[in-house]
């Protein structure tokens, strides 16, 4: 089943809340993405705060994007 984002927050510590097409909220951990590529400019904190929602997924002023699918797949539930 494909959940598109709604919502998006940037929280502490690289962490991201999540809210889904079906209105569930989850957290997505950046932290273990971070040495990666580009997404190491996301340590950035001023940068990581502008992540916004973009049609179905999230996005960042410098491009990059995360596909809504691998962040359903990879984030908890909100507890």
């Amino acid at each position: 089943m494909y959940l598109g984002v709604k919502e998006v927050q940037a929280l502490d510590d690289y962490k991201l809340k999540l809210k889904f097409e079906n209105n569930e909220e989850r957290i997505f951990d950046l932290k273990p993405y971070l040495n990666l590529g580009k997404f190491s400019e996301l340590q950035d904190q001023e940068l990581l705060k502008k992540v916004r929602v973009s049609f179905d997924t999230i996005e960042w002023p410098n491009g990059i994007d995360l596909d809504p699918e691998f962040l359903y797949k990879h984030s908890k539930n909100e507890t």
